[in-house]
């Protein structure tokens, strides 16, 4: 029985995959191993490029990764420096000699935005909000009202 909204026919095919060969692992030559870690080598391609193109999951070429470090000092041979994990370190730190402090508004004020200058003549003639600056002289002011009240 198939519930209405349940049926994967009617939602439609999202994403599928296409299995061939006999499904199992595969089983990775050290010749290639090597080949795809060059290709990737620190300073090289970037891991996620690689892995991508040869089929391959990140954490794989990193477990090689890991591998071939364990190999090198089991067989005492010199661990490639760029994959020899550091220790932590720690950065070198300078301090500088202290500025002056800068004063701190207290926080009893208001908060509110303080304007640089007086603040500018706001008039409302017949429905008509005018704003006229601080800067503004009389003869334009004139002009402004005797205008605004002309058009009423």
């Amino acid at each position: 029985m198939i519930i209405s909204g349940d049926d994967p026919v009617s939602k439609g095919a999202r994403r599928f995959e296409v299995f061939t060969g006999a499904g199992k692992r595969r089983d990775w030559p050290d010749a290639v191993k090597a080949s795809i870690l060059a290709e990737c080598w620190p300073g090289g391609e970037r891991v996620t490029a690689v892995a991508r193109r040869h089929g391959l999951d990140t954490s794989q070429i990193y477990t090689w990764r890991k591998e071939l470090v364990r190999r090198c000092k089991d067989q005492g041979a010199p661990v490639p420096a760029a994959l020899e994990q550091q220790g932590p370190a720690f950065v070198p730190v300078i301090i500088a000699p202290e500025a002056s402090p800068e004063p701190v508004p207290d926080a009893g004020r208001s908060r509110r935005r303080r304007r640089s200058g007086p603040a500018p003549i706001e008039l409302e003639i017949g429905g008509a909000l005018v704003r006229i600056g601080s800067g503004a002289d009389a003869d334009t002011i004139t002009a402004v009202i005797t205008a605004l009240r002309a058009s009423r």
